[in-house]
């Protein structure tokens, strides 16, 4: 059998004449980290500190031992290489790569001596290629589209740029004999009932001569076949499998798929995966609001509740399995079903997707291509097709993967961002997401769909940012306008929106030590990497909220902080409320973004530090199963009952109109019913509405056990009156009560504030008087009353 050896140990990291210890995998920033010479970038402003890095070539060394031993030959495996290096082995170049979403595998047999990576720094490649081919405009100034590389290590709108280079992916030693598996395509499809798993084999061999077969099983069923050449196929009929759903609408079953090679001599190889049995399909047919995109997974259409993810450190290398699944599993607690994995990125792990198998939650993939015109000329169209091919063959057995997305606003940025007449001519990338990487999706994964880009239409006929058309990214909101105007049209699927908000407190205080905090400190302006970021914060409060005269200071950081963080809550609220209730033209949102990659002002609902603001908990409401709204439709208020569960829903309904000083004004009790996967709508009654700046429009379901509910204010805070908030506070270990007197809107529980340990179960909670609410605390050792109600905030009079 083939025999694979770690060769994780001995590695040091080489640079002026100074050696370092280095760890494989890893990056040399985190091995200049651990060795004391840099400070850690996420500090302060360190990173500036730092970039010089970025622009160095480093080399790693280790020695080599690649005798063969009882196998005839010894391959060395690099499963990731960041990014554009020379390798060297016993004294021989073994070869040259510069592609860091691919593995490299080259035959060592017999060498012995020093083994060397030599990097050159990405700068350094990105910019030769660039001078090569001819400058494409991109979004950012950095090279990032002229190498295979994760682009926003080069920075973006909320990372830092920390330019890496070193052996981010394990490698290691296979010795073999015969034949080994090189490749195994699986093709796994479900149909009347049937099971049909076809496993496409490569192989390569040290002995053409020699006669090989495969065997594989899938639980009982077993299939052989022979390997004509270096290449066979082995299928195998699974009868009524156990269905893999999306979560909320099934359960995950997973099998084992074992593979082995064989000689007459016995066993040579073996091939190991987990899949899952289900169907997918995009439908993107024309109606009368234009060209849907509507997931439909084992027949079932799907609103998708979604959240766009990037790389969850700037150094991947550190992200572990428990990290994966940690956040992941905070995804899937949220509601969220569908996760997109953003183009300026990279493939993740198989950690990553196996997390995404257990828990139900399907993987949008993009391509590695973000926000700047990409040159299709050599090295770099080589480099993209054996990537492609590489990465879809390797993620195919995974049931969570349901759609390949060619790029990320790549066709909009064509048209919208004056590429074209910049460009005169030269190539930008067209070539890939409409030509190259759908080829290779139709040859080797046809079991699922392929959309050229995001945002697209389908197709030149339509602006690719059409929202009557296929896919829409929604920025025109945060950048220039105020978030009541997602409201304003209803896009078939929203894959990109979001509203930004600072991190936790407790973020801020480790990442920004010593700094008296201000939202235009130096920290905190060098922790926001969005073009006029505090600028659109401060222009997106102005829109609802009081300002004081002069802006945000010091001395009101803490209410800016939490104003922000109920600004951002509301913004996605506003969105996902509005799409949500119009069911089925809208098909699905995905918020930008669930996570970030440094502790930064931005866009995500957990922040870089993993904790979890505001937001995260205000998507457990949006992406609930079952949500209330109060709309405006053509001029009319009305109640949105979201029933997307399996079984109708009939709640009991209360509407109260009340007075912020908590009385009620008027109240009616109504029934409605909502049958299963729909959305069902009921005109508030004229003398139901709400009437100046004093009142506002409670809706409730009762009996249901969910305690849900829907709030219409008809002014902004700035307007209403609110009275002077009231509350008893109580603690016992473990949750904190708050007893409302007064009308308390929007009541947060900074955890973080109390302990930086410590978290919370629940985010915004709007009280009505006599009304309680208990909030469990995680990581608070030693309750205490007076700090508990320090570190609530909630909606106040206007000063």
């Amino acid at each position: 059998m083939l025999d694979a050896t770690p060769l994780s140990e001995g590695w040091t990291l080489h640079h002026d004449g100074a050696a370092l210890p280095a760890a494989v995998p890893g990056c040399v920033h985190t091995d200049l980290l651990a060795a004391g010479v840099i400070p850690d970038p996420f500090l302060g402003r360190a990173e500036t500190e730092v970039a010089w890095v970025g622009r160095r070539d480093w080399t790693y060394e280790t020695m080599l031992d690649a005798a063969p031993g009882e196998h005839e030959q010894t391959d060395l495996v690099f499963e990731g290489l960041d990014t554009a290096a020379e390798i060297r082995a016993g004294g021989q170049l073994l070869g040259r790569v510069r592609n860091m979403h691919r593995s490299h595998r080259f035959d060592v047999t017999g060498l012995q001596g020093p083994l060397s990576v030599r990097f050159t720094s990405a700068y350094t490649e990105a910019e030769a290629v660039r001078e090569r081919l001819g400058e494409r405009p991109n979004a950012y100034p950095e090279p990032f589209q002229y190498i295979r590389k994760m682009a926003c290590s080069f920075g973006w709108d909320w990372g830092p740029t920390l330019v890496t280079a070193g052996i981010w992916k394990p490698v290691r030693l296979e010795r073999w004999s015969t034949a080994r598996i090189a490749r195994v395509r699986p093709l796994v499809t479900v149909e009347d009932g049937l099971g049909r798993v076809e496993l496409y084999v490569d192989v390569e061999r040290t002995r053409v001569e020699a006669a090989l077969r495969v065997t594989a099983r899938v639980g009982d069923v077993r299939a052989s076949a022979e390997i004509d050449g270096t290449s066979g196929v082995v299928r195998l009929e699974v009868p009524d499998p156990a269905l893999w759903w999306p979560r909320g609408y099934g359960e995950q079953p997973l099998y084992d798929v074992e593979l082995e090679l064989l000689s007459e001599a016995g066993p040579l190889d073996a091939w190991r995966r987990r899949i899952g049995f289900r169907t997918v399909e995009l439908d993107r047919s024309p109606d009368a609001h234009g060209s849907g995109f509507t997931f439909v997974v084992n027949g079932e259409r799907l609103f998708a509740r979604g959240v766009n993810w990037i790389p969850d450190d700037v150094f991947p290398s550190r992200i572990t399995r428990e990290r994966y699944r940690t956040r992941l599993t905070q995804a899937a607690e949220a509601g969220v079903d569908l996760v997109r994995i953003w183009g300026g990125g990279i493939y993740e792990s198989e950690d990553f997707y196996e997390a995404c198998d257990e828990l139900g939650l399907m993987v949008w993939q993009d391509f590695p291509f973000a926000c700047a015109a990409y040159p299709e000329e050599q090295p770099l169209r080589g480099e993209v097709e054996a990537e492609a091919r590489e990465n879809v063959v390797r993620l195919m057995p995974h049931p969570s993967l349901v759609l390949w997305n060619g790029n990320n606003e790549n066709l909009w940025g064509f048209r919208d961002w004056d590429w074209e007449s910049r460009l005169a001519g030269n190539s930008w990338g067209e070539g890939y997401y409409l030509g190259v990487l759908p080829r290779v999706v139709a040859e080797l994964d046809p079991t699922r769909p392929y959309t050229a880009g995001s945002p697209w239409s389908g197709s030149w006929d339509h602006h690719p940012n059409d929202p009557a058309h296929g896919t829409h990214h929604s920025w025109d909101v945060w950048n220039r306008l105020d978030y009541a105007a997602y409201r304003s049209e209803v896009p078939r699927f929203v894959a990109e929106f979001g509203w930004q908000a600072p991190p936790a407190y407790a973020t801020l205080r480790r990442a920004l030590p010593g700094e008296r905090l201000a939202p235009d400190s130096p920290g905190m302006l060098h922790h926001q990497k969005a073009d006029d970021g505090n600028g659109k914060l401060a222009r997106g409060l102005a829109h609802h909220f009081a300002m004081p005269e002069g802006g945000f200071s010091e001395r009101d950081f803490d209410r800016w902080h939490y104003l922000t963080q109920v600004n951002q809550a509301r913004a996605v609220a506003a969105g996902i409320e509005h799409w949500r209730s119009h069911w089925p033209v809208c098909a699905g949102t995905i918020v930008w973004q669930l996570n970030d990659c440094w502790p930064v002002t931005s866009w995500a609902a957990i922040d870089g530090d993993g904790r979890e603001k505001p937001l995260y908990h205000e998507l457990k409401r949006l992406y609930a199963d079952r949500l209330l709204t109060l709309q405006l439709r053509d001029g009319e208020l009305v109640l949105a009952v979201i029933n997307q569960s399996a079984e109708p829903w009939s709640p009991s309904l209360t509407l109260r109109r009340m007075s912020v000083e908590g009385g009620v004004v008027a109240e009616t009790s109504v029934g409605l019913a909502a049958e299963a996967r729909s959305v069902a709508l009921i005109r508030v009654p004229k003398d139901l509405e709400p009437v100046g700046p004093k009142e506002f429009l409670v809706a409730d379901a009762d009996g249901d056990g969910d305690g849900l509910r829907a709030l219409h204010f008809p002014v902004p805070d700035r307007e209403v009156p609110y009275p002077q908030p009231r509350f008893d506070v109580t603690v016992a270990p473990g949750k904190v009560t708050v007893t409302a007197h007064t009308l308390v809107r929007d009541l947060l529980l900074q955890a973080d504030r109390l302990a930086p340990t410590a978290s919370t179960d629940r985010g915004l909670v709007t009280l009505l008087p006599g009304e309680q609410v208990t909030l469990a605390v995680r990581g608070w050792e030693t309750p205490d009353a007076d700090a508990a109600r320090a570190a609530l905030y909630c909606m106040e009079p206007t000063r």
